[in-house]
C-alpha cells in the first residue's frame, strides 16, 4: 500500500460499508477505510465466502449478523479499522481479516462516549505506552501494513511528540484529524497543526478536516504539505467529491448508492442512515422524501422510492444484467 498522493475515504460508522466504499472508489477514491469495528465484536465472528453475491463476510456466530463485508474488487485499497484498547485483542481481530484487506488501522481519534468509555478511540491519545504496545504488537506479527488515525492534542508540541512516538513503532502512515477531542464539527480544522506533524515525520501523513470540494484536496495539501488527504462528511454528502471531473448531481449519486446497496445486499439500517445523511445536507427529513426513507422497512422499499424496483428484481433473480 502506497500512502503518498492518495485521496482517501475516511472511516465512518454506519456509512463505510462495502457499497459506499465501492461508490467512493468509482468516483476516484484511492484508499477506502471501512467503518470502525470493535475488537470484541470481531472476535465473535467467523469468515465465510458468500458465493451468492461474491463477497467475503465476517459473520457474528449465532446471529448471522454480517459485521464486515468485503470483496475482491477492493482488496488492494480497503483499510480495516479496529476499535481497541488491548494489544492482544487487536492482533487477534486483525489476524482474522488481514489477508482480505490492504491494511489495518487503529482508531485513536473517535471522541464518542461509547468508544472513549471503553478506553478506545480518543481515550488512547493520553496513553502513549498503550499506543506503543498495540502498534508494535501488530507490526511484529502482521505482514499487512499498519496505520493509525489520531486527533490533535492540547498543544501542537504534544501532538508532534505523540506522532513521533507513533512513527517509531514502524507504522506505514499516520492520519491526522485537524481537530481536538473537544472541538465540534463546526469548528474550523487546524491545518497549521497538521503541518507541524508533517514537518516532523518522515512517514506519509494523511491530512483530514474541512474537505468539502475537490479543490480542497489541493488546498489542504498546499497548507499542510501532507502527501495524502482524507475526507469524511464531504464524501457522505456527495461521494463524487473524489472526481477530478467535478461533482455528479447529488440525486444521481444517491441513486447509484441505492443500486450498490441492492447489489451487495447492504444492511437496511446502514443504508437508511447514509441516505438520511445525504438528504439532510441538501434538504430536510420532514419533507416527503425524508419521511419515506424513515418509513422504509426494507431495501425493496428504498428501491421503489428511488426508481430502482426493476433493478432490484433483476438482482434478486440473479440476472447478469444487474452487475
Amino acid at each position: 500500500m502506497d500512502y503518498r498522493n492518495k485521496l482517501v475515504l475516511a472511516p465512518m460508522v454506519r456509512v463505510g460499508t462495502l457499497p459506499f466504499r465501492l461508490l467512493a472508489a468509482q468516483y476516484g477514491a484511492d484508499i477506502t477505510y471501512g467503518e470502525e469495528i470493535i475488537d470484541h465484536k470481531m472476535l465473535k465472528c467467523e469468515r465465510r465466502i458468500n458465493e451468492h453475491i461474491g463477497t467475503i463476510d465476517f459473520v457474528e456466530k449465532g446471529t448471522e449478523n454480517v459485521v464486515f463485508r468485503t470483496c475482491d474488487d477492493e482488496k488492494d485499497r480497503v483499510v480495516f479499522q479496529i476499535g481497541t484498547s488491548d494489544a492482544v485483542r487487536a492482533l487477534t481481530a486483525a489476524q482474522l481479516v488481514c489477508n482480505d484487506v490492504a491494511a489495518i488501522d487503529i482508531n485513536m481519534g473517535c471522541p464518542k462516549a461509547f468508544s472513549v468509555s471503553g478506553g478506545m478511540g480518543a481515550a488512547l491519545l493520553s496513553k502513549p505506552e498503550l499506543i506503543h504496545d498495540i502498534l508494535t504488537t501488530l507490526r511484529r506479527n502482521l505482514n499487512t501494513p499498519v496505520t493509525c488515525k489520531i486527533r490533535l492534542l492540547k498543544s501542537p508540541h504534544d501532538t508532534v511528540e505523540l506522532a513521533r512516538r507513533i512513527e517509531k513503532t514502524g507504522v506505514s502512515a499516520l492520519a491526522v484529524h485537524g481537530r481536538k477531542v473537544t472541538d465540534r464539527p463546526k469548528d474550523p480544522a487546524k491545518w497549521n497543526e497538521i503541518a507541524d506533524v508533517v514537518s516532523a515525520l518522515s512517514i506519509p501523513v494523511i491530512a483530514n478536516g474541512d474537505v468539502f470540494e475537490y479543490d480542497d484536496f489541493e488546498r489542504i495539501k498546499s497548507a499542510t504539505s501532507a502527501p495524502s488527504v482524507m475526507v469524511a462528511r464531504g464524501a457522505i454528502w456527495n461521494a463524487s467529491i473524489f472526481s477530478p471531473e467535478g461533482k455528479v448531481f447529488h440525486e444521481d449519486v444517491k441513486r447509484e448508492y441505492i443500486r450498490k446497496c441492492i447489489l451487495w445486499d447492504n444492511d437496511i439500517k446502514s443504508t437508511k442512515f447514509t441516505v438520511r445523511e445525504m438528504i439532510i445536507h441538501y434538504s430536510c427529513l420532514e419533507l416527503a422524501e425524508g419521511r419515506a426513507v424513515i418509513k422504509s422497512e426494507s431495501t425493496a422499499d428504498l428501491a421503489e422510492l428511488y426508481g430502482q424496483k426493476e433493478y432490484y428484481q433483476l438482482v434478486k433473480q440473479g440476472s447478469s444484467y444487474a452487475s
